[in-house]
């Protein structure tokens, strides 16, 4: 189903069973798969019921609200799916904890009944034969694909722009990037769009998204799970994976998709490596006596750098008090072994031929031909010179890079009885959407030249509002310890906390706008008026400001602050002399919390009290997230 037909979907979800929709309505707002098949256990709810859940909060901020433009298309039969697994559960036929769950997944997984554009205009109406691996395990475990996700084209950048999608917004920050490329899998999942979602990661676009939406997102080891049916960009550093609000979720995601697959012979190294049950491994003090080495070269060395390493380091400090024990690392030869060891531009034109060359069905034929037609951003068609060199001895000089690489940092973590390696998975806040190209600040190449597992772990929020994420690398198939150790800090420090952008549905739409009046008196003048409209899904705060005394105006202001003191100014609403002014003001995460704290203030300056004249808090009602 096209996305054009969210509405027109929703709308015919709302009108379908003989019971209203408000007295069917299910909140899935934040909602873990757990709490979900606890509902369903419980007979609180069904999964029609969740499914329609999810779709009425697609439609109020996917193309609407905010505009997060996360998913490409809906599956069309996720309704009629949903009820089928509603009459296996009436049955006593249950599959595992994913049964009756609906999730999302990237759109460079083949997926029947769908098409698999991979963010390309090239592929726009390409549909498989078959499911991707990882589709086919999810189906078989009772997952209900709801959805296709927009990803960067091809997956091959950060900033989650397309051809055929154009731009995702970031749920914390419409104004920045949701990261990439599996950036539209973590704006979804972030909004709860659905209940957990699958990602690809060729050089952090699992982990940067997860970092980016407060999630929690991990790159197996090299060889955990298939690549079968997933669009390649360079064979040997790409693998599937899931991103999810907490690390319960992540685990159940993970048994359900790692493991043996004949069709991808790499997955062999998985045998006998993978536990029953990566969530039976979970325990609350998951932290304690572990050993955790922190890479301070990976932190960045710039200004921009600072905030988000401080938030990191303030992190371990608080595991160490959980009983983790922190050493400072460095890992011999580490920035002279990373230099040049990917090799993304070196296989990505041979691996989509091959990929295609197995799909008669594509409209394209060949990586050369999907540049000829321009049927990529032109992002893409700039780079087209990368990759069509080849460079044989390139690739041998890479190779030898990572195996020294993997093997000093296997030593690194036996030697030193390391559980993991520690340190931002991006150093610096989210593109704005004005710059798609990426900025810098991605750690994402030791996990994808090593093939040793990572996992971002939600850890806080930096100086601008925006989700940090730390990065936990392993030794081979040690995705255990790191949901382990995670999970252990999940549980106590919470870190989770929804987006502003995308609050709880009122019945089965967006918070309506909430407006106020404020009055400033000016010490025996007339003063100012100020009407305030804040729009709780964009965060927008518009203003409507005037004066019956310009000429004694000096300014009104919007400025930080508490009860007995100002901070600084926000924004200004009328300039000297000005006697009426309106606008609007895209709040940032940080000053969204104000809001909804009651510290924002309008103040008023005046000729006779330049100092100030008076201020008042900005009292508008404010949907406050879950934390």
């Amino acid at each position: 189903m096209k996305l054009s037909m969210v509405l027109k979907c929703a709308a015919i979800v709302l009108m379908a069973g003989a019971l209203p929709y408000e007295a069917r309505a299910y909140d899935v707002y934040e909602k873990s798969i757990v709490e979900l098949q606890d509902a369903l256990a419980a007979g609180e709810v069904t999964s029609r019921q969740i499914v329609e859940g999810y779709l009425a909060r697609i439609a109020a901020y996917d193309q609407a609200g905010p505009k997060l433009n996360s998913i490409v298309t809906l599956n069309p039969k996720a309704l009629e799916e949903a009820e089928a697994l509603d009459k296996e559960r009436g049955r006593k036929k249950l599959r595992g904890p994913l049964h009756g769950i609906p999730v999302l997944v990237k759109d460079n997984y083949e997926t029947l009944g769908m098409p698999t554009s991979a963010g390309s205009l090239a592929f726009a109406t390409y549909q498989s034969a078959n499911d991707s691996f990882a589709v086919k395990r999810l189906r078989a475990a009772g997952a209900i694909i709801l959805g296709k996700t927009t990803m960067h084209e091809l997956a091959n950048g950060i900033t989650n722009i397309a051809s055929y999608t154009g731009l995702t917004r970031n749920p914390y920050d419409p104004a920045r990037s949701p990261g990439g490329s599996s950036g539209g899998t973590g704006a979804a999942v972030g909004a709860s769009l659905a209940a957990a979602g699958m990602g690809s990661d060729t050089c952090g676009s699992i982990r940067i998204p997860s970092a980016f939406q407060n999630l929690m997102g991990l790159r197996g080891t090299q060889g955990l799970s298939s690549r079968d049916g997933i669009f390649p960009l360079s064979s040997t550093q790409d693998i599937g994976g899931p991103l999810a609000r907490s690390v319960t979720d992540l685990a159940i995601m993970l048994d359900a998709t790692v493991g043996y697959d004949a069709n991808d012979p790499i997955t062999a190294e998985s045998k006998g490596r993978i536990p029953k049950s990566y969530r039976d491994g979970l325990t609350p003090d998951g932290l304690k006596g572990a050993r955790i080495g922190v890479v301070r070269f990976l932190y960045g060395n710039t200004g921009e750098d600072r905030d988000y390493g401080n938030v990191v380091d303030a992190a371990l400090a608080k595991m160490k008090e959980q009983g983790a024990e922190v050493i400072e690392v460095t890992i011999p030869g580490l920035e002279e072994l990373l230099q040049d060891s990917a090799v993304i531009t070196l296989e990505f034109r041979k691996d989509m031929d091959a990929f295609l060359a197995k799909r008669p069905n594509a409209l394209v034929q060949s990586w050369a031909e999907i540049y000829d037609k321009g049927l990529v951003h032109e992002q893409l068609l700039s780079r087209r010179a990368m990759y069509e060199k080849s460079d044989d001895e390139a690739l041998r000089r890479a190779f030898t890079k990572r195996k020294a690489l993997r093997e000093v940092v296997v030593a690194q973590l036996a030697e030193k009885k390391l559980d993991a390696l520690a340190y931002p998975t991006f150093t610096r806040l989210p593109n704005q959407l004005t710059s798609i190209a990426a900025n810098g600040g991605s750690t994402c190449q030791l996990s994808a030249t090593t093939g040793l597992p990572a996992m971002a772990v939600a850890v806080g929020f930096g100086a601008e509002g925006t989700p940090v994420g730390m990065e936990l690398l392993g030794a081979p198939f040690a995705e255990a310890t790191l949901l382990k150790l995670s999970y252990g800090w999940e549980q106590f420090a919470k870190p989770r906390k929804a987006p502003y952008s995308t609050p709880a549905l009122t019945g089965r739409t967006a918070p309506a706008s909430q407006t106020v009046q404020i009055d400033l008196p000016a010490q025996g003048t007339p003063g100012a008026q100020v009407t305030f409209t804040y729009d709780a899904f964009t965060g927008v705060l518009r203003f409507d400001a005037t004066s019956k005394a310009p000429q004694e105006v000096l300014s009104v202001t919007v400025q930080r602050g508490t009860g007995g003191k100002a901070g600084g100014v926000v924004a200004r609403l009328l300039a000297p002399g000005q006697q009426s002014g309106a606008g609007e003001i895209a709040l940032r995460v940080g000053e969204w919390r104000d809001l909804a704290a009651e510290n924002l203030y309008v103040h008023l300056y005046t000729r006779g009290a330049p100092l100030g004249a008076g201020r008042a808090p900005i009292k508008v009602p404010v949907v406050l997230v879950q934390d």
